[in-house]
């Protein structure tokens, strides 16, 4: 009869050296993403009249409040 013996292979070091550039490289672009459909929607709220900004119920003053949220508070 066959035996297996299954073992918990830990996670190498050396790997996780090897891929941190690679992890930093996508985690730049997911966060330049996000950055550039921020600044896409600010731009859209900011071409609206005070008027149509009133009817979604936001001021213009807090359109960088409302798109970035906490980002820099």
């Amino acid at each position: 009869m066959a035996q297996l013996d299954l073992h918990s292979v830990g996670h190498s070091p050396i790997l996780h050296i090897l891929a941190a550039p690679f992890v930093a490289i996508g985690n730049f672009m997911v966060t330049l993403g996000e950055a550039n459909s921020r600044s896409r929607q600010a731009s859209y709220l900011y071409s609206l009249s005070d008027r149509e900004l009133a009817d979604i119920g936001i001021k213009r003053e807090d359109i960088a409040q409302y798109v970035f949220g906490g980002y820099f508070a």
